[in-house]
């Protein structure tokens, strides 16, 4: 796992825990900043894995 991986997937779990506390407060602004965060989070560990798999690519040839 790179550190592009693990940074994507703490940001989604911090932008979950977010929403569901926006939510539990009634903060439609907090609610909506663990949405980016998770969207975010989701980019990030994405082209982490993006890497990972060109990697592995490459180290199979």
């Amino acid at each position: 796992m790179n550190n592009d991986q693990l940074k994507g997937r703490i940001e989604q779990a911090k932008g979950k825990v977010k929403e569901v506390a926006g939510k539990v407060v009634g903060s439609e602004k907090l609610e909506t900043e663990g949405r980016v965060d998770q969207v975010t989070g989701k980019t990030q560990a994405t082209y982490g894995d993006a890497k990972e798999k060109a990697k592995d690519l490459i180290d199979k040839t």
